[in-house]
């Protein structure tokens, strides 16, 4: 599976997730030994954990 990460890394110390995926320290460093069930939960999580941390969205430019 394709990693949730969007090249915006930024921890944000008080919500304990990246700034940018919404991910935690723990599922970052894990990822590449995640099996895709488990990296499935992760990015199925990661919505939900954005609205309920209310993480703001960063948007992205496209690539040239």
């Amino acid at each position: 599976m394709k990693s949730p990460c969007i090249n915006v890394c930024t921890m944000d110390p008080e919500r304990g997730v990246c700034r940018g995926c919404c991910r935690t320290l723990e599922e970052i460093a894990a990822w590449s030994t995640m099996g895709e069930d488990e990296q499935a939960r992760v990015v199925d999580a990661l919505p939900e954990r954005r609205r309920r941390l209310n993480v703001p969205e960063i948007p992205v430019p496209p690539l040239a």
